[in-house]
């Protein structure tokens, strides 16, 4: 009986890695490439549907405690070689020298009155703070699009000519430019790899094109939005509390039909996520209960899964006999094929599959400190603020 189970875990599996690595490998070569020459289109020649020519962009920065990070942002946003922009950012509640830094950046020459502070003094009931800054920036946009983005993130010169030209020729009404991570150590390429072969087993980036299909994308670093598509889902004020707010984005924008693209960018926008293994785990604490909805069988269920399927091959693998070893070796060769693919994406070697283990166990450990660290507190830590549970549980309702 024992034998016959192990048979059926380990062909399981490999049914479930071959799929994933299948559709994987056609999938992601539909993903444009946006540092591709037939993207290098001037500004003057980008025309919206109406007819109007450099539509006004509106960028969105909201920023707390980011004092370490937020000059350098913010003078890659000012060296954007596209000539309509307008840039918003939101102090929200600083103690640090955040809003000094970014009042100093503003009365700056060097930012030719492109640059409008915003400073939050006070966060009203029933609002994460980003998500109210990003709303408090939006109410002051003038702008046809809007980007919102993240305060520790650089972009090069033509990041957002080449995204808007685009959105443009693909009648996008939402695009999210996806990021390149820099990475400075080993833990941090070997989290990385694995988040990468986790994302193409978990998501189907290539489907979110497909009006039929429910898959969705949003990414806090670059996430590109019609205003008038902002404003008919209800702005940020409808998604108050969300705390995974760039995939919520993300949802709406594809449940009410709209046309949403994602797309690759080699360094057109590079962050640093997070320094070490350690800090990349840590970095996950607030997101993980908010994608299982603050449920605990369904963080337990993603507990027990994510371990049977990325530690069973590399177990079976080394333990197994007979004819559940060739299943376990298939499914081990079809995560190798996910690095291998996601390699060419990324400057991280495959055989950072041999650390696959390590990255599994970092990641399980996330999610009991995620989901424990919640229900001891009551509530989601972000940045200082104790959000309760209670309110972001019926904020899903």
């Amino acid at each position: 009986m024992i034998h016959l189970l192990n048979l059926l875990a380990a062909w399981s599996l490999a049914l479930v890695w071959l799929w994933s690595a299948v559709r994987a490998g056609f999938g992601m070569s539909k993903l444009a490439e946006l540092t591709q020459s037939q993207w290098d289109i001037p500004a003057a020649e980008i025309v919206t549907p109406a007819g109007k020519r450099t539509p006004r962009v509106s960028i969105i920065v909201p920023a707390r405690n980011e004092a370490a990070t937020i000059e350098p942002a913010l003078r890659s946003l000012l060296e954007l070689d596209y000539p309509n922009y307008e840039i918003i950012v939101v102090n929200d509640r600083s103690t640090d020298r955040t809003g000094e830094i970014v009042d100093a950046i503003a009365s700056d020459v060097s930012a030719r009155g492109r640059v409008t502070v915003v400073h939050v003094r006070e966060l009203p009931p029933r609002w994460l703070g980003k998500t109210h800054a990003m709303w408090t920036a939006a109410q002051r946009a003038t702008g046809d699009w809007l980007l919102f983005t993240d305060a520790d993130v650089h972009q090069r010169p033509d990041a957002l000519r080449r995204c808007l030209a685009y959105a443009q020729r693909e009648r996008a009404d939402h695009v999210v430019l996806l990021p390149t991570i820099v990475m400075e150590s080993v833990g941090e390429r070997m989290m990385i790899a694995f988040f990468q072969a986790l994302f193409v087993f978990a998501h189907r980036p290539w489907k979110v094109a497909d009006p039929k299909s429910k898959d969705h994308m949003g990414v806090g670093a670059f996430n590109f939005i019609r205003r008038d598509v902002y404003e008919a889902l209800g702005t940020y004020e409808r998604m108050r509390l969300a705390v995974v707010d760039d995939m919520q984005l993300g949802a709406l924008v594809k449940q009410h039909g709209y046309a949403q693209r994602n797309a690759f960018g080699r360094d057109l926008v590079r962050i640093r996520w997070a320094h070490g293994a350690l800090g990349m785990v840590r970095n996950l604490n607030k997101n993980l209960f908010a994608e299982f909805r603050y449920n605990i069988a369904m963080s337990a269920g993603a507990f027990i899964g994510l371990l049977a399927l990325n530690l069973s091959p590399f177990l079976g693998v080394i333990f197994a006999r007979g004819w559940a070893w060739p299943g376990y070796a298939l499914a081990l060769a079809c995560i190798f094929g996910l690095y291998v693919g996601m390699s060419k994406r990324s400057t991280i070697s495959p055989l950072y599959i041999l650390l696959h283990p390590v990255s599994t166990v970092l990641m399980a450990g996330a999610i009991v400190n995620s989901t424990v660290s919640a229900l001891w507190r009551g509530g989601i830590v972000w940045r200082g603020t104790l959000y309760p549970l209670s309110e972001l549980r019926s904020s899903l309702r």
